[in-house]
């Protein structure tokens, strides 16, 4: 018996201890716990948020890119175009030159052609009365001084 008197006085002596070590557990609790509990949740969604917000800026960021993609190639076939129109417009003013140069040649060649024509029948005519002239020439040359010619032009 006097082993449960001396647990008795243990188990009484351990009350003040027991009580003791609640206090310390609930004041741990209230103290400690509880704020490092909301420090770690508000960091936790500090955290959550700042990935969060880092992800909606790299989506944003993409978002733009696209749409810079998307004009850069707009752009690219716009200047495309106007360099097709430009093409285009040199060529048919380069075609019109072209025409403009032939049809003024073709009319020089034409009046060309003209003039060595009527210079042709100019100098047939010229040959034709040169020859005329130096046949009478001739003929009286040849012929004696007295003696008539009969006209040999018919």
């Amino acid at each position: 018996m006097e082993i449960l008197s001396q647990l008795g006085g243990l188990l009484l002596g351990a009350v003040p201890t027991a009580i003791f070590f609640i206090l310390l557990i609930i004041a741990y609790g209230i103290l400690v716990r509880r704020p490092l509990e909301r420090t770690l949740a508000e960091r936790r969604a500090r955290t959550l948020g700042a990935v969060e917000q880092a992800r909606g800026a790299i989506a944003a960021a993409e978002a733009e890119t696209s749409a810079y993609e998307e004009k850069l190639r707009a752009a690219r076939a716009q200047l495309l175009a106007l360099r097709e129109k430009q093409m285009e417009r040199l060529q048919a003013e380069r075609e019109a030159a072209l025409k403009d140069t032939r049809d003024q040649a073709q009319k020089k060649i034409q009046s060309a052609k003209g003039e060595i024509e009527s210079s042709t029948v100019v100098a047939r005519d010229q040959i034709e009365r040169a020859a005329a002239t130096l046949g009478e020439q001739i003929v009286k040359a040849i012929l004696p001084a007295g003696a008539q010619v009969a006209e040999v032009a018919q």
